[in-house]
């Protein structure tokens, strides 16, 4: 786990997630990039360097928000994009090779309507890249035990469980699999990738309506660490495909979220 990269929005909580990322990339002597997204468009006759000054104007915010945390001995670097945030960070993925997105949730309270907003539920969705959900204030610690749900046990590629293995091997992890069987499964669901079973110390199957109450039925009975979740278009987040936000009606969770996409290719 080389890189990390950690967007930076205007939360005033932003300091929290990034220490949350340097403690977790000393585990893994990754280096970590701090990223901003903005848009600026230079209109005809006017000021020819304010995509220069909009940018020193975010690098200036960035270095406000790494000066806040102990970066040990981290490798923070800065990393700016003018445009659409997705292409930001496929941008830059495609330039370095990002191996790891950590994000916070829009909320902790539960009273909040949304668990991801527009933003962080953009980057989830619109993005192969494998993320990290910290909830605000969450201080790194080891994963001890890591409960990963899905509704299907097929996985095309096993470099799919890299963050997962990487994690796994660092801290000795126990990883529990939670198959959960919800209406209209096909015995092909059933069918548990052996990569993902020489991983796991065990493999509970239940039957829920939603691969989420599915979570919520064994989560106080596991009491993990970690949640891990996969993203496809027959996973997890299968009703949330046509909007980017994400209502903590249908998830959320009180701990990190390591969620795991499948390729579009898949």
């Amino acid at each position: 786990m080389k890189n990390i990269l950690v967007p930076i929005g205007t939360s005033s909580s932003a300091h929290e997630t990034l220490q949350y990322a340097v403690d977790f990339a000393s585990q893994f002597a990754s280096q970590i990039y701090v990223m901003d997204v903005f848009s600026v468009m230079a209109r005809a006759g006017g000021l020819t360097n304010i995509e220069e000054k909009a940018t020193k104007s975010s690098k200036d915010r960035l270095k406000e928000v790494i000066g806040k945390i102990d970066a040990k001995k981290v490798d923070v670097k800065i990393a700016t994009y003018n445009g659409d945030l997705v292409d930001g960070l496929n941008e830059i993925d495609k330039e370095l090779g990002i191996d790891l997105i950590i994000i916070a949730p829009r909320s902790n309270d539960i009273q909040e309507e949304l668990y991801l907003g527009n933003t962080s539920g953009r980057i989830v969705k619109q993005t192969d890249i494998p993320t990290l959900i910290v909830p605000k204030g969450t201080a790194f610690k080891p994963y001890k035990t890591i409960l990963t749900a899905f509704k299907s046990g097929v996985l095309k590629r096993k470099r799919i469980l890299n963050p997962l293995i990487y994690i796994q091997d660092k801290f000795k992890s126990q990883i529990n699999l939670l198959l959960v069987k919800t209406p209209g499964y096909s015995d092909e669901d059933l069918k548990v990738n052996t990569a993902l079973m020489d991983i796991s110390s065990q493999l509970t199957i239940t039957e829920n309506p939603t691969t989420y109450l599915g979570v919520l039925e064994n989560f106080q009975a596991q009491h993990p660490d970690l949640l891990c979740v996969f993203r496809r278009k027959r996973g997890f987040f299968k009703k949330l495909w046509e909007k980017n936000t994400i209502p903590k009606s249908e998830f959320f969770a009180p701990i990190p979220v390591l969620i795991l996409c499948i390729q579009k290719k898949d």
